[in-house]
């Protein structure tokens, strides 16, 4: 039987000021990474999640176990 070790991870997608694709995780401090086209951000950032989790495991710190609170929408006045 085959293990899974897949972990997830919130990803959020912006479009950007090159009309490209913004990828932020906020549960790694610190990683972004861009695409030209939404799938091609996505493959972007799936290779960032496996070398921050690399570095993470070779400097032999704690991975963070994701847990959600929640995603808002809100209104600033500005």
């Amino acid at each position: 039987m085959h293990k899974n070790n897949n972990q997830y991870f919130t990803v959020f997608f912006a479009k950007n000021e090159l009309n490209g694709y913004t990828a932020t995780v906020p549960s790694l401090p610190g990683l972004v990474t861009e695409g030209r086209t939404l799938e091609e951000a996505t493959k972007m950032v799936r290779d960032a999640i496996k070398c921050y989790i690399g570095g993470l495991k070779k400097a032999k710190e704690k991975i963070f176990q994701e847990t959600e609170v929640g995603s808002f929408r809100i209104a600033v006045s500005v």
